[in-house]
């Protein structure tokens, strides 16, 4: 459990990341189904960038840490799971989405229960629980 944390969370962080440069760089173009949504959703879209950028940062932040702090991994997830339910929201209020939004929304319902459940395993096991004996301390 020691090392799927390690490795979900280090992924998570550079993968908000390159999504947040990929926004950065691109705006409007970045998001399916978005096409022209004009000038102030392209800014919008790319301040958001940046910021998941930074959200991504703070993963990484979390995942070099020894050991992975639990509360930091517990906030970040409970941020992914907020956006996820802003999906649900906005699905409630407009609609059904482009396709891979939609896909993105079950990766931030899904994920975060996983994070919630991995968060404490490597404090733990610093500590002497019983992970220690599987991540061979």
């Amino acid at each position: 459990m020691v090392r799927t944390l390690r490795v979900l969370t280090q992924l998570m962080g550079w993968t908000c990341v390159a999504i947040g440069l990929f926004h950065v760089a691109l705006g409007n173009a970045a998001i399916p189904g978005a096409g022209s949504a004009g000038p102030t959703v392209d800014s919008w879209g790319r301040f958001m960038g940046a910021s998941f950028v930074g959200y991504g940062l703070a993963w990484v932040w979390a995942a070099r840490q020894r050991p992975v702090p639990a509360r930091a991994v517990r906030w970040l997830a409970a941020v992914f799971l907020l956006g996820g339910v802003g999906r649900l929201l906005s699905l409630a209020a407009h609609g059904w989405p482009q396709w891979f939004q939609i896909a993105l929304a079950v990766i931030e319902l899904a994920l975060p229960p996983v994070f919630f459940r991995l968060a404490d395993a490597e404090e733990r096991a610093a500590s002497g629980g019983p992970e220690a004996l599987a991540a061979g301390r």
